[in-house]
């Protein structure tokens, strides 16, 4: 089979600075980058896939998401509670998982977001029970092909402590930098075109010291590896941190050092003016999580006062037992429809809500200079949609595909690698997956 690979005939929308749209176009993708991007380019020496009728963007970005937690979906005594009771529910569930959970949750939500379009996904682990490593996760993102950016993440104050997590889910603090040291060491790549880097997360401001939060923004500038935690959540969240630390969350962030290009915050619903001043002037990256936050009921972020101070803005599903999903197309719509709730209709496009969700994306992950963008010499993640279905039927626009479009993809290239093909994840044999994943939810569900 050739490496080289022709999609022919696409809708493409670029992703530019100028935002350009080719309503018929082809790229020629040639050693996993994108080589030529025009009409009637040469078939000579590629594999051609036919792509009339389909809208082609760059691959979706997912900036936040627990990956674990596709085990613990809609799980009764959660589905109605607030962040912190939600959480109290579903810790005790958590520490029952083994590193065969890990790997098996982690495999079937990578190819959820595979068939809503995503390329390149984030994972935010911060529990390890009954010996589960980060490893666990990494190899199953290698297995299905994937581009992924997974965090070490960490709890350290317990229940005893006046934390918010079981004492039996938390570790020693000397021992979670240790294994930072070693997970970067081993599996970070700093080339541009690495389909693996890792970064360091402390789970967030109520579950770790200010110790651990301040050691780790060293040790992550030290290592070269980007910072991630979850900051200003909802309420709740910014009533602790001005009763324990005495300031609100985004002063917090600032002082431990958690500001910069190199660090991205998940959620961020509560920032006030002054702290998206800051994350602005920082370039201090936001993971919106739109879903997750309706789900909770956390609000809506002021994602627009974002965007328009210049703050990295990108998309996140968010963890399955918050969500319940893991689709980032679905994400992209609703962060238009809040949006515009928020701040009228004209507070946000189709075309900007997908700009969030691909270049977007790839700017907080540190990848805007090969990743989020059609052209020549940019790596070739894309995302092919089909939109001669019932879902686009009627619209006078294909490519405002938020508004009216598929929610799931008909091809996906990661690195010019073909994940899925004509609707069917290629990689790995999913339904096998689908039924472990069934029987491990019931076992997990009555106890075991």
């Amino acid at each position: 089979m050739s490496s080289a690979v022709l999609l022919r005939n696409a809708h493409v929308l670029t992703m530019d600075d100028a935002g350009t749209e080719l309503p018929r176009a082809d790229i020629r993708i040639e050693a996993g980058r994108i080589t030529a991007l025009g009409p009637d380019l040469p078939v000579e020496g590629a594999e051609l896939h036919e792509a009339a009728g389909c809208v082609v963007t760059p691959g979706l970005v997912n900036t936040h998401h627990h990956l674990y937690q596709t085990l613990t979906r809609a799980v009764p005594a959660a589905q109605d509670a607030a962040l912190f009771g939600w959480l109290q529910t579903l810790y005790p569930i958590w520490a029952r998982f083994t590193p065969g959970d890990m790997a098996l949750s982690a495999q079937v939500g990578l190819a959820e977001l595979a068939l809503s379009g995503c390329t390149m996904s984030s994972d935010h682990l911060y529990l390890y029970p009954n010996g589960a490593r980060l490893d666990d996760t990494i190899h199953a993102a290698a297995e299905l092909g994937l581009r992924f950016h997974p965090t070490r993440g960490a709890m350290s104050i317990g229940e005893s402590d006046g934390g918010l997590p079981p004492d039996s889910l938390v570790e020693d603090e000397a021992a979670i930098l240790d294994d930072c040291i070693r997970v970067v060491d081993r599996f970070h790549d700093p080339a541009p075109d690495a389909m693996v880097r890792v970064g360091l997360a402390p789970c967030s401001p109520f579950s770790v010291s200010r110790e651990l939060m301040r050691d780790a923004a060293l040790l992550a500038r030290d290592k070269g590896v980007m910072l991630h935690t979850h900051l200003a959540e909802n309420d709740e969240d910014i009533a602790y941190s001005l009763e324990k630390f005495g300031c609100r969350p985004g002063q917090y962030a600032e002082d431990l050092g958690w500001t910069g290009d190199d660090v991205w915050h998940a959620h961020c619903v509560k920032l006030d003016g002054a702290e998206i001043d800051l994350f602005a002037r920082t370039r201090t990256g936001v993971a919106h999580c739109p879903c997750s936050n309706c789900r909770l009921a956390s609000g809506i972020a002021p994602v627009r006062a974002m965007r328009d101070a210049g703050v990295p803005v990108g998309l996140g599903v968010d963890g399955s037992a918050s969500n319940d999903a893991g689709n980032l197309m679905a994400e992209a719509r609703q962060t238009m429809l809040l949006q515009r709730v928020a701040s009228g209709p004209g507070a946000m496009s189709a075309r900007e809500a997908l700009r969030i969700a691909t270049r977007g994306g790839a700017e907080v992950l540190g990848r805007g200079d090969v990743l989020g963008q059609i052209a020549p010499g940019f790596l070739a993640d894309l995302a092919v949609w089909d939109v001669t279905g019932a879902a686009s039927a009627g619209s006078w626009d294909p490519a405002a595909l938020v508004l009216a479009g598929p929610s799931q993809v008909r091809d996906l290239f990661v690195a010019g690698r073909r994940i899925v093909a004509e609707g069917q994840v290629a990689t790995l044999d999913l339904p096998a997956l689908l039924g472990r994943q069934r029987a491990r939810a019931i076992s997990l569900a009555n106890g075991e």
